[in-house]
């Protein structure tokens, strides 16, 4: 039905090369683009796979592109890949490409943020953790602190604590003297800030600005 529609809106070749073989997949950042193809031929013939990276850093972003030969492929390949891929319709080259990333980004972070399971853990290659991992280090608390590097929106912000259940308040400093962004998140339980923080650590917002988000001292016994 979408390829019907779309093949309606406007010349034909044109959607065919960007709108109808081009897929945008969520993945686990140590994928290659030779795991990124070897998890998606089995839908189609493709043409390209491109992972996208940070500018500064080189790093995988976890998200990427899958260009098949056919717009029936790239339907087959959206319809029967794991859900875990989030995959979807590319915009065209042509349209901003950031906008497009992060929308889909800040999206899919919605959705598992308001979800009871953590994104990618259904299969052990998508995990975050590793097994041994199974402790807390660092002292926690109910109480966040947020920092980057751009002066932070105070809606905005506590619109996207928010998606965590439990935020009680959400308080936007700012200096003077920086155009740093500061701010101090507190949730209800810890259990809501251990999770807002291993879930916006280091979250790009808006993207290219990294979160550092840190528990603080709110004077409860962290033992619990």
């Amino acid at each position: 039905v979408f390829i019907a529609q779309s093949r309606a809106s406007g010349s034909h070749r044109d959607l065919e090369d960007e709108e109808l073989t081009r897929i945008f997949v969520m993945i686990p950042k140590t994928y290659t683009e030779e795991d990124l193809r070897e998890k998606f031929k089995m839908y189609g013939d493709i043409e390209y796979c491109s992972i996208i990276k940070n500018k500064t850093t080189g790093e995988s972003k976890g998200l990427g592109y899958v260009r098949y030969l056919k717009p029936s492929q790239a339907a087959r390949a959206i319809e029967e890949c794991d859900r875990s891929y989030r995959a979807i319709l590319a915009e065209p080259k042509n349209k901003s490409s950031e906008s497009f990333e992060h929308d889909y980004y800040t999206n899919n972070m919605r959705q598992d943020l308001r979800g009871n399971t953590l994104p990618f853990c259904m299969q052990p290659e998508f995990c975050s953790f590793e097994k041994t991992e199974t402790r807390i280090q660092e002292p926690v608390s109910k109480r966040l602190s947020v920092v980057s590097r751009l002066p932070f929106i105070q809606e905005q912000l506590f619109a996207l604590f928010d998606l965590v259940p439990g935020l009680e308040y959400c308080d936007v400093q700012r200096d003077p003297h920086t155009n740093s962004g500061y701010a101090v998140i507190q949730y209800s339980t810890a259990a809501s800030a251990i999770y807002a923080k291993y879930k916006l650590h280091g979250f790009e917002y808006p993207p290219g600005n990294r979160l550092t988000v840190i528990f603080l001292e709110d004077g409860n016994d962290s033992s619990e």
